[in-house]
């Protein structure tokens, strides 16, 4: 008589309890799954890894008490097998390389969990990398993008914030010419016409965070 498969033990975290509730009802219906463990921010991801060890972790990315590539990279310190796979609603290719580089295996759009998710945990489980199509093409288009520097993006995130370049030279203790001399660097890197398309592309490729 074959003996019955271990099923593969799930972590999910993410700070809505609704998506919680809707990936619990996705495993309660395969058998060679098993949800071991919530969690609600990434510091309690990171106490609920050390409690149940799953074999697999769902990440959400932004969270209370710490972003989830915060936790991954916790996590991965401490465990370094750890199979995680972040589940976001940011596809953009600058959040998918930081989360890819902390050391997740899998990145999955959370409009794609109810049909992907499942295969997705099966093939991290087993070894393979997983990352959403839309994702993966973000990823390659923008290759050999030399990114902004930490100084662009901090600069970029105080426009967004509706700063004039006057009050972010304050801010930042530089004078204004040379704050627009990162904002025309900033909008050639990113292929802007203006300011407010140099913000609106930094967000959605996750470069900024608001």
């Amino acid at each position: 008589m074959a003996r019955a498969l271990t099923p593969i033990r799930i972590l999910a975290v993410d700070d809505h309890p609704v998506l919680r509730e809707g990936i619990a009802a996705l495993i309660t219906r395969h058998p060679d799954m098993s949800l071991v463990g919530e969690a609600a921010s990434a510091q309690e991801a990171i106490g609920q890894y050390r409690s149940v060890h799953p074999d697999v972790t769902l990440m959400d990315i932004q969270m209370p008490e710490g972003s989830g590539i915060n936790a991954i990279v916790e996590i991965r310190s401490e465990f370094p097998a750890a199979k995680i796979i972040v589940l976001t609603t940011y596809s953009g290719d600058v959040l998918a390389n930081r989360a890819l580089k902390a050391g997740a295996c899998g990145y999955l759009l959370k409009g794609a969990v109810r049909k992907e998710l499942i295969e997705t945990i099966r093939q991290v489980h087993s070894g393979a990398r997983r990352i959403d199509p839309d994702v993966a093409v973000a990823l390659a288009s923008h290759l050999n993008d030399g990114g902004l520097s930490v100084r662009e993006a901090e600069v970029l995130t105080l426009v967004a914030s509706g700063k004039s370049n006057k009050v972010v030279a304050g801010n930042l203790g530089l004078s204004e010419e040379t704050i627009k001399g990162y904002l025309k660097s900033i909008m050639v890197k990113l292929g802007a016409n203006d300011r407010t398309h140099a913000v609106t592309l930094a967000q959605r490729r996750g470069i900024i965070e608001l």
